[in-house]
């Protein structure tokens, strides 16, 4: 059966300004995110406020957001599916744990998501001619150095399209090697956006086809970054 909206991530939500019925199917996401929580590891947060902190985060991409987007290490969602949600945009969630992409799977449908899930790989989704340079955005969470992320993101993008990468802290070495990267990859690094404390986004614009040499094999962008 699937639970009604979370009250307090609603709550959070509409505080911070959200359209009550927008905060009302982030809210059941948030509720659908928890109650599977239980019996599959997707998120620390505790309760439905916990969690709404993340949608908020996740909401300072919206603007960017172009259809078809797709996002790379998936997890519980976050943050492609509360861009689908908040934009419209068709989402592909590429997830590798089989019980995550599983529970992706059953939340799209349940809040009227246009999209995909892929239980692959980065590195396998991105070499997939039904896959590779097809959409317009791409997004993952920090699951790795700046480069290894962009390596995992930029070939899904077609020419013109965005790489969005959320970051913490961002030290002088990690920022030039994205740079760096990013040219390696057929993209360039066009803006580091502050949204918050030492939160950014980096945002890498893809000019060029990307070489077929990348992605590399599995594990091999994480353990060896690109111009580390």
């Amino acid at each position: 059966m699937t639970p009604l909206p979370d009250p307090d991530a609603r709550a959070v939500l509409e505080a911070a300004g959200v359209d009550p019925p927008l905060a009302d199917r982030l809210a059941l996401y948030a509720a659908l995110v928890l109650e599977a929580n239980r019996r599959v590891n997707l998120t620390g947060a505790k309760d439905g406020a916990g969690f709404a902190a993340h949608i908020l985060d996740a909401l300072t991409l919206r603007a960017d957001a172009r259809s078809p987007l797709v996002d790379v290490g998936s997890g519980n969602g976050l943050p492609g599916v509360v861009l689908a949600i908040a934009s419209g945009a068709r989402v592909t969630l590429v997830e590798a744990i089989k019980k995550r992409a599983a529970f992706l799977a059953r939340v799209l449908p349940a809040l009227g998501v246009a999209g995909a899930v892929i239980a692959d790989r980065a590195e396998e989704a991105g070499r997939d001619p039904q896959h590779r340079e097809q959409y317009l955005t791409a997004t993952a969470r920090a699951v790795a150095s700046a480069p290894a992320v962009a390596e995992l993101t930029v070939p899904f993008l077609a020419i013109g399209g965005r790489a969005l990468l959320p970051r913490g802290g961002l030290d002088a070495r990690e920022r030039h090697a994205v740079a760096d990267a990013a040219l390696v990859l057929g993209a360039e690094l066009v803006e580091e956006r502050a949204v918050g404390g030492d939160r950014r986004v980096l945002v890498l614009e893809k000019r060029v086809p990307t070489s077929p040499r990348f992605p590399r094999k599995n594990g091999v962008p994480a353990k060896r970054p690109l111009c580390n």
